[in-house]
């Protein structure tokens, strides 16, 4: 190999080493949902932590089935009252603690093609967002929402699919739109929730 030929494979041998490096940035730098280098690493827990878990350590019965919502592995989990059914669906979460509620509530309302009002802290956070978004494929909530008996939280589908997976809501949990419809059909008035 002449000196010219190793100077140019070391030369293009380097950039393409050092590309990845220089050409990442933040795609997402708004507050929407966590950052890349934070996405890759909740990618690597959730591969660990993304598996199916049994209802008793949780739940003292299955009257009128029961949802599971794993914030830290970002999974939301269901099994039927007859403990036929267990579905297990990848979901987002709220993007800090600080939005973060856990403990126990319950579906209390069923809705098809929901409209949306941020709450007022949404507003203060965000003064440029509309007050009101009728259904539509730019509601942030989906095609469906059950509605839970704390107030403003609702268990909902999502028209963004980068969002599944990531810490990316204000406090409610959002799944894929196939997997909320999903969810809906078995879920019921009554069916308990505990956010762990």
């Amino acid at each position: 190999m002449t000196w010219q030929s190793r100077r140019t494979f070391l030369a293009t041998g380097t950039a393409v080493f050092a590309s990845p490096l220089f050409g990442q940035t933040n795609v997402n730098e708004s507050n929407t949902t966590e950052f890349d280098r934070e996405v890759s690493e909740s990618v690597r827990h959730n591969i660990s932590s993304f598996r199916a878990l049994d209802w008793q350590p949780y739940f003292s019965n299955l009257k009128n089935g029961a949802v599971l919502v794993d914030i830290s592995s970002r999974a939301l989990h269901y099994w039927s009252e007859d403990e036929k059914i267990y579905k297990l669906y990848p979901s987002s979460v709220p993007l800090s603690e600080e939005l973060t509620k856990r403990g126990r509530t319950k579906v209390t309302q069923k809705v098809v093609g929901p409209s949306w009002s941020p709450t007022p802290a949404m507003l203060e956070r965000n003064p440029d967002w509309p007050s009101f978004m009728p259904p539509g494929p730019d509601n942030p909530l989906g095609t469906h929402a059950l509605y839970l008996s704390w107030r403003h939280y609702r268990i909902h589908g999502t028209h963004d699919t980068r969002k599944i997976g990531r810490r990316s809501s204000n406090g409610c949990i959002g799944l894929y739109n196939e997997h909320i419809e999903e969810l809906f059909d078995m879920a019921k008035i009554g069916t308990q929730v505990l956010l762990i």
